[in-house]
């Protein structure tokens, strides 16, 4: 393996660039496809986590929360590079988020443009988690146990 830092990119938008509707509430609402790169080689497993801190205050009180969970998977093959459009790796486990499904949940912005952080985590660990944790347990499990990590930020705005 090479020495580069681990990442995430998506063919579907760049870093920092707008999110196509067709992965949103506007459109179909499926997962853009991700890529994985330069996983160090001690990886047992790769959690992905997407959320979006942007959200009214008016939601973080009535959820008590600080960001929304759109899609929480653990226990990816370390040797995955790819998660393809509207599917989830062969194996891995999806958790519940803010919503409350076991699924992708598309951004769908009230009121503004926000942004959404597909977050990747290199893990020298599987977790042995049930299927309705939510990212919070999630997180708590996966400590000390964190070898890289990588980011991807899109925005969306609804029109």
């Amino acid at each position: 393996m090479n020495n580069l830092n681990m990442q995430i990119k998506s063919p579907a938008f760049k870093n920092e660039g707008e999110i196509p509707s067709r992965f949103t509430c506007d459109g179909e609402g499926v997962n853009p496809a991700l890529i994985f790169k330069n996983a160090p080689k001690e990886t047992k497993s790769l959690t992905l986590t997407v959320d979006d801190p942007d959200i009214p205050e008016s939601v973080k009180k009535s959820y008590n929360i600080e960001v929304w969970d759109h899609w929480i998977i653990w226990n990816i093959s370390p040797n995955t590079k790819e998660i393809q459009e509207n599917s989830i790796p062969e194996g891995a486990v999806v958790g519940e988020g803010t919503r409350g499904v076991n699924a992708y949940t598309p951004p769908c912005p009230p009121d503004r443009e926000h942004r959404y952080f597909f977050k990747l985590y290199a893990l020298d660990a599987v977790l042995a988690l049930d299927e309705n944790s939510s990212k919070k347990k999630v997180l708590n499990a996966m400590q000390g146990h964190i070898l890289a990590e990588a980011e991807l930020m899109g925005k969306y705005k609804r029109k």
